[in-house]
């Protein structure tokens, strides 16, 4: 007896598009992958009617909501392009006996070395000079040598940990924020532990690698508290930061800089209050984009996919 024919429905236009490797083993695994219609997410009344024949979901930044699940009779797995599963119901889809699959890890390098360049390109104004000199001006802008320095790492995970080596390597010290590890494991990775309110004290730089948390981490007051002429990094998610307290801080000056690649709502809106903010570097959240990262996650991702259509359980559930 032949195997019935199996969908996956891609949504996210970065699966695989650095490597075939992903897209062969799902259709080797009989999971007939349909690609992207074009370089952009699926819009999401487009997700609704186009996931009735699915019977997995590999998704990017979609909202994977338990109406999409419910528009989905045949869908037995969804699968998080990414490392962060907030853009998915998970309560929901528990509900629903479907299992959420993701790939932690397969970006970390990816996002921790774009992380310490926008810490380069916020603290010694890289970008600020690009842009003079293409509009005709030759700017001589300074900006603080890092060593020496104090980098708080909030979040120290497989990111945070390697954005701490690297600031080491430029003879930073190293404070860590994370209440889900222990002390003796920052002091381990040669970092000092503290408190989130005496690290934001502290800190010369501040880099955020947590997911989101409803409310903004870093409010009006928190950014008042960082130390004057510190500088922010974001290269998590967006809605850590709240973005008007933030353009106030640069506006005053109490913030030397911030940079960020993570956005509440994405693409950043005409008119967004951080659009006009002084000494920002704004990236389009492509801190994971390199071709290694892109390969391993979508191998991981379609690997876990072809195990909970087999019957398999996958090896990085989410929740």
């Amino acid at each position: 007896m032949s195997t019935p024919a199996r969908t996956t429905l891609i949504t996210t236009p970065t699966f695989a598009r650095h490597s075939p490797d992903p897209w062969t083993l799902l259709a080797d695994g009989g999971a007939g992958p349909l690609r992207p219609y074009d370089d952009r997410a699926l819009p999401y009344g487009e997700l609704l009617a186009r996931i009735a024949g699915a019977d997995a979901l590999v998704a990017g930044m979609d909202p994977v909501t338990a109406e999409v699940m419910d528009a989905a009779p045949r869908l037995k797995v969804i699968a998080k392009h990414g490392v962060g599963t907030d853009t998915i119901d998970v309560a929901a889809a528990r509900d629903r006996g479907i299992p959420v699959v993701f790939a932690p890890g397969s970006n970390s390098r990816a996002v921790a070395e774009y992380t310490f360049g926008l810490v380069l390109d916020a603290a010694r104004r890289i970008s600020a000079s690009h842009t003079a000199v293409t509009e005709g001006g030759w700017p001589k802008l300074f900006g603080p040598e890092l060593h020496g320095r104090t980098l708080g790492v909030v979040g120290f995970g497989r990111i945070g940990r390697l954005v701490a080596g690297y600031a080491r390597a430029f003879g930073m010290s190293v404070l860590a924020h994370d209440p889900y590890v222990p002390d003796d494991a920052v002091t381990g990775a040669d970092a000092e532990p503290a408190g989130l309110d005496a690290l934001l004290a502290r800190a010369d730089v501040v880099t955020l690698h947590l997911p989101p948390a409803g409310e903004p981490l870093l409010d009006a007051a928190r950014l008042e508290a960082m130390k004057p002429g510190a500088i922010l990094v974001n290269a998590a998610r967006g809605g850590l930061v709240d973005d008007t307290a933030l353009a106030a801080a640069l506006h005053s000056g109490h913030l030397a800089a911030a940079a960020l690649d993570a956005f509440a709502v994405e693409p950043l809106p005409a008119g967004h209050v951080l659009r006009t903010a002084p000494r920002l570097t704004l990236t389009s959240h492509m801190a994971a984009c390199t071709p290694e990262a892109n390969r391993a996650m979508g191998l991981m991702v379609a690997e876990d996919v072809l195990r909970v259509l087999d019957g398999e359980a996958p090896r990085h559930a989410a929740g």
